[in-house]
């Protein structure tokens, strides 16, 4: 492994297709190895795009655009980190000898909820809510039969919450299956018809594989627990380490590490699990790059979830992640839709001991977008977590 400086001869390249909050902490780290970063994203000013070398602005659903583009600047990897994105292209780009992190074939499953339903459930067999696929109005009315309402409703193409929309009657099925699909990511047409669960306790288990000689290694960080108000289907908080049972937190690594490894390729991957009030521990989803509850690693771990992608990236090991502290994370949303926001009430914020804020720098909001994050250290998680709410309510988006 020999790394170059970066802008000349010999340096190593990343390419970023995404450029949030996510990418800006895996550009950083990348900067920190010496490696040259590329950011692409849809729109300018994105957060990576703020520490890259160089930037570019395209349409993530044109292939043709994104293939363009690896072909010209010819990364050692190409590092996906949303959902929008053709990821035709991305095989193609990997039949032609390009390195996609994890692979491709993993980018276009997890994108996918279908197929990763498929994948999870009925070829792993791994414990998930009852569920149905649908392509029109009366295959959904017939799956909310089956599973009882309500039932919640989530596009093909979806993430963090978006197009997720509960049912419950058989007069809002129309209005609930046209919702979901004008929130869809991408071209999905179909959804996916779930039943719904309360939601006791939800767990992030971070699964990283990076190569070792001959062989790969498969590892996992301590899990960290989130949870999200009632209604709510976005990131809201996080903590570390998890408050259960070490039995429940055993059974979750070892769904993560199955669905991991029939995944493959190198990288971090955040998997998704819920625990039920009825005390079912099921697989939820996974994401295949860093997880937005895993900003939390950015001070309650030795080394962040970031690193550990961009590590495994670039072909080295990350033999362990420890845990140093108490940690929670809290995000700090947007109220309205606005051009060159700006945040007030960090003075009164950083006033807490142990409170840190990351301020994501994007350049427009709209109604909960997320705009920064705080991060919190205490003696206890519960420390740490009113820490961490208490600062988040004193900093405002104007």
């Amino acid at each position: 492994m020999e790394i170059g400086s970066p802008l000349l001869e010999g340096s190593r390249k990343i390419m970023l297709l995404g450029s949030g909050e996510l990418g800006k902490e895996v550009a950083i780290e990348a900067q920190r190895m010496g490696v040259e970063v590329i950011a692409v994203d849809r729109y300018d000013m994105a957060p990576a795009m703020h520490v890259a070398h160089r930037r570019y602005v395209i349409n993530m659903l044109d292939g043709n655009a994104i293939k363009a583009l690896v072909l010209r600047e010819k990364p050692d990897v190409v590092i996906t980190e949303i959902e929008a994105i053709n990821t035709d292209a991305l095989v193609e780009l990997e039949e032609e000898g390009f390195r996609v992190i994890p692979n491709a074939r993993a980018v276009k499953v997890c994108m996918n909820r279908i197929e990763l339903r498929k994948l999870a459930a009925e070829k792993l067999q791994l414990p998930t809510t009852r569920y149905f696929f649908a392509e029109d109005v009366d295959d959904v009315r017939r799956a909310c039969k089956d599973l009882g309402f309500p039932c919640l409703l989530k596009p093909e193409m979806s993430s963090s919450g978006h197009g997720h929309v509960l049912i419950d009657n058989y007069n809002n099925v129309e209005q609930g299956f046209r919702e979901a699909l004008a929130h869809a990511r991408g071209g999905g047409r179909r959804v996916v018809i779930e039943e719904y669960v309360k939601i006791d306790r939800e767990l992030t288990v971070l699964t990283y594989r990076y190569p070792l000689g001959d062989n790969v290694v498969t590892a996992t960080i301590p899990p960290i627990e989130h949870q999200r108000p009632e209604g709510v289907y976005h990131y809201v908080e996080s903590w570390h380490p998890a408050m259960m049972g070490n039995d429940i937190i055993e059974e979750a690594k070892g769904y993560a590490v199955r669905i991991v490894n029939e995944l493959g390729g190198f990288g971090i991957y955040g998997v998704e699990i819920l625990i039920t009030r009825d005390g079912r521990v099921l697989f939820s989803e996974v994401s295949p790059r860093p997880h937005d509850t895993g900003l939390v690693t950015l001070v309650s771990t030795n080394i962040s979830e970031f690193q550990v992608h961009v590590r495994s990236a670039l072909g080295l090991p990350t033999p362990e992640v420890r845990l140093v502290t108490p940690a929670a994370a809290h995000v700090i949303l947007a109220g309205t839709e606005a051009w060159a926001p700006r945040i007030t009430g960090l003075e009164e914020a950083l006033k807490i001991p142990g409170v840190q804020v990351r301020l994501f720098g994007k350049p427009f909001t709209y109604r909960r977008r997320r705009m920064g994050v705080v991060l919190a250290t205490g003696s206890t998680v519960q420390e740490a977590r009113e820490k961490a709410r208490s600062a988040a309510s004193l900093i405002k988006v104007k």
